[in-house]
C-alpha cells in the first residue's frame, strides 16, 4: 500500500522558503499549474512574462519586435534577478529562460521543475490559445516548435523534478503530482547535503567549539 502524500503545509514547511520555478515548453501549462500549486502550498504565484511586460511597459510580441529575441532574454534574466531576491515564490518562467547559463544560478537556488508534455498537446493548446507567440510566428510553427524542442530539452532536463503530462489531465491534477514528488526531492536533497565543517576562532578545522 502507497503512503498518502504529507499534507502541503508540511510540504511547506520542509521546503523552508526555497522558491519553486517551473520550466517547459510553452503551452506545458506553466501558469495553469503554478496557481493552484502555489495556494496548495501558501506561496505567492508570479508569472514571469508578465512581470517581463510589466517592467517593459510593453508586451512581448513589442519587445521582440523592437528589441530582438537578444533584448528579450537580456530583461528576462534582469527580471529573474529581482524574483531570486524573493522566497516561498511558485514562478511560472518563460519557455526559453534554461537557454542562458546565468539563469541557472537562480533557478538552482530554489526547485526546478519540468512541466514537459508531449509535442502534440503542446501543439494542440497552442493552437486553441490566442496569445501571439514571437518564436513561432512563422508559416509553419509545428516545424519551428520541433526545432525548439530538440534544443531546449536537454536543458530542461537539467531541472529537480519532472512531471510529464497526459492528454485531459487538469492543472489541478497536475499541480498535485508535484505535491506528491517533492518528499522523495527534498530527502535526497537533504542526504546529499555537504557535511558541515566547524572552525575554531583561527579559522582551522575542529571537531569542537569548545
Amino acid at each position: 500500500m502507497t503512503a498518502a502524500p504529507p499534507p502541503a503545509g508540511d510540504l511547506a514547511r520542509r521546503l523552508k522558503g526555497l522558491n519553486l520555478y517551473l520550466v517547459g515548453m510553452m503551452g506545458a501549462g506553466k501558469s495553469a499549474t503554478g496557481r493552484p500549486l502555489a495556494e496548495a502550498l501558501g506561496y505567492r504565484f508570479i508569472d514571469a512574462d508578465r512581470v517581463i511586460e510589466q517592467t517593459a511597459g510593453r508586451t512581448i510580441p513589442e519587445i521582440f519586435a523592437s528589441d530582438g529575441e537578444e533584448g528579450f532574454r537580456q530583461l528576462e534574466s534582469a527580471v529573474l534577478d529581482s524574483i531570486a531576491h524573493w522566497h516561498s515564490l511558485v514562478v511560472a518562467t518563460g519557455g526559453g529562460v534554461v537557454t542562458r547559463p546565468h539563469n541557472w544560478g537562480h533557478l538552482h537556488q530554489g526547485v526546478v521543475i519540468w512541466l514537459d508534455a508531449p509535442r502534440e498537446l503542446l501543439l494542440e493548446r497552442l493552437s486553441a490559445d490566442a496569445t501571439v507567440r514571437p518564436l513561432l510566428a512563422l508559416s509553419d510553427p509545428a516545424e519551428r516548435l520541433e526545432a525548439l524542442l530538440a534544443e531546449r530539452r536537454p536543458l530542461y532536463g537539467q531541472a529537480d523534478l519532472t512531471v510529464i503530462q497526459q492528454p485531459g489531465e487538469s492543472p489541478q491534477r497536475i499541480a498535485q503530482r508535484v505535491l506528491e514528488g517533492l518528499p522523495s526531492l527534498l530527502r535526497q536533497r537533504q542526504q546529499n547535503a555537504p557535511p558541515v565543517q566547524l572552525l575554531d576562532r583561527d579559522g582551522q578545522p575542529t571537531t569542537n567549539l569548545n
